[in-house]
C-alpha cells in the first residue's frame, strides 16, 4: 500500500502548487489514513509541495510512543518523528526551519484555540487555511477503495441473505433482535463492524426516515425497513431494503412500485458530468408526479467511503457534477405518516459508461 500512499500524497502536492502553498500540515485522523495508511488514534503528517516520490525528504508523520511499532509497520516510507503533541510538535519544526514559509492547515477540523496554539510554535511560518483539500481527492476512489468497497457491500448483502433464509425477519421478534442479528451476520462475513448504527423499523415506525430500533414488535402486514451497512478496511458500505411481512396490502405495492421507479430513475441518472441536483431531480420529479413529492424528506444520497457520508451531496442544494470514480448512494424514499414508509437504497460506484452497482440484493417487492 506504501506505493498508492505515496502517489496520493504526490496528488496533494498538485494542490498545494495551486494553492500557492510550500506545505500542508494535515491533522484530521481519516485524511492522515488516506494519505498514509495510518490508523492508530493520535498523528499528524507534514506534506510538503517541494518533495518528489520516493524523495521525500521534508514531509514527515508525527504519533506518540503508543504507535511506535504500528508506525514502523504502516507508514515505513516516511520520516516518522514520535511526540504526544503530534499537531504542534511538526508546527514546532516548521518555526525551527525558519523559512517563512506558507503552510495549509485544515481549517475545517481545527477550533481557534488549536490553530492559535500552532500558530504559537510555528514562528514566522505563514499558516494558511486551507479547508478540504484531502477530501477533494477522496472524492474520486482509486481501484483499493473499490475493492474494500465491494467487499463492504458484500458483507452486508450476505448478512440480509442469510437473515431472510434463516427465518431472522418473522411476526414476534423486535427492532431491536433483527438489528443485532443483521450486525452479527455483517461481521461473520468479514465486516470490522458496522458502518452505523442500524436502522430497523417496523410498521409505523417505517414512516421515521432515521427511527432508532425498539423494543416495537414485527407484526404480520408490515413494512420492515431495513438501513444498514459494514465497515470493512475503513471502509463503508450503506443499504436500505423494504420488505413486507406476510402478503402486501395494495397501498403498500403502490408505495414500493415508486419508490422502485424512482430509484432507477436516480440510479441512470448517474453519469459522468452530470449535476448533482440534477440526478437527485430525476428521481424527486417521479415520487412528485405521483402526489408524493412533500412525503419524500431528505437528499436522493450522499458519497460514501471512510467516513459513512461524505461528498457530493446529491441533493436539492448539493454541488458540483458527478465524476468517474465517485462512490455515491441511491435513495429516495416515501413516508406515510400513522401506515408506513419504504427507502430503498444502493451504494454504487461511477464508471465512463454505467455506474458499478455494489449492493447486489434485488430490489424487488419481498413479502417474507
Amino acid at each position: 500500500m506504501s506505493d498508492t500512499h505515496a502517489h496520493r500524497r504526490d496528488a496533494l502536492r498538485g494542490h498545494l502548487r495551486e494553492q500557492e502553498l510550500d506545505a500542508i500540515l494535515v491533522t484530521d485522523l481519516l485524511n492522515i489514513r488516506y494519505l498514509t495508511g495510518f490508523t492508530g488514534s493520535n498523528a499528524a503528517l507534514l506534506v510538503h509541495a517541494a518533495d518528489e516520490p520516493g524523495a521525500e525528504r521534508r514531509t514527515v508523520f508525527c504519533t506518540d510512543g503508543r504507535y511506535l511499532t504500528q508506525a514502523e509497520a504502516q507508514v515505513p516510507d516516511l520520516e516518522r518523528v514520535i511526540d504526544r503533541a503530534s499537531d504542534l510538535a511538526l508546527a514546532k519544526r516548521l518555526g525551527e526551519a525558519g523559512g517563512g514559509d506558507r503552510v495549509g492547515f485544515e481549517s475545517q477540523h481545527v477550533t481557534v484555540d488549536g490553530r492559535d496554539a500552532l500558530a504559537g510554535e510555528a514562528g514566522s511560518t505563514e499558516l494558511v487555511r486551507a479547508p478540504g483539500l484531502v477530501e477533494a481527492l477522496r472524492l474520486i476512489k482509486d481501484e483499493t477503495e473499490v475493492d474494500a468497497l465491494r467487499m463492504a457491500c458484500a458483507a452486508a448483502d450476505r448478512a440480509l441473505a442469510e437473515l431472510v433464509e434463516h427465518g431472522g425477519l418473522r411476526p414476534g421478534r423486535t427492532e431491536l433482535e433483527v438489528a443485532r442479528e443483521l450486525e452479527a451476520r455483517m461481521l461473520d462475513h468479514g465486516a470490522a463492524g458496522p458502518s452505523f448504527d442500524t436502522i430497523v423499523a417496523t410498521g409505523a415506525n417505517s414512516a421515521v426516515p432515521h427511527h432508532r430500533p425498539t423494543d416495537a414488535v414485527l407484526a404480520a402486514g408490515d413494512f420492515v425497513k431495513m438501513d444498514f451497512g459494514a465497515l470493512v478496511d475503513g471502509y463503508h458500505s450503506d443499504m436500505t431494503r423494504t420488505v413486507v411481512l406476510g402478503k402486501a396490502a395494495d397501498w403498500q405495492r403502490e408505495i414500493y412500485e415508486l419508490v422502485r421507479a424512482a430509484q432507477a430513475a436516480g440510479r441512470a441518472a448517474v453519469q459522468v458530468g452530470t449535476e448533482v441536483r440534477e440526478v437527485d431531480a430525476a428521481a424527486r420529479q417521479v415520487i412528485a408526479d405521483a402526489g408524493h413529492g412533500e412525503r419524500f424528506l431528505h437528499g436522493l444520497g450522499h458519497g460514501v467511503g471512510l467516513e459513512i457520508h461524505e461528498a457530493p451531496a446529491l441533493s436539492q442544494r448539493g454541488d458540483g457534477r458527478i465524476a468517474d470514480g465517485m462512490a455515491v448512494t441511491v435513495e429516495p424514499g416515501v413516508y406515510l405518516p400513522g401506515q408506513g414508509g419504504v427507502r430503498i437504497e444502493d451504494t454504487l460506484v461511477v464508471r465512463s459508461s454505467a455506474p458499478e452497482l455494489l449492493t447486489l440484493t434485488a430490489k424487488e417487492l419481498v413479502e417474507v
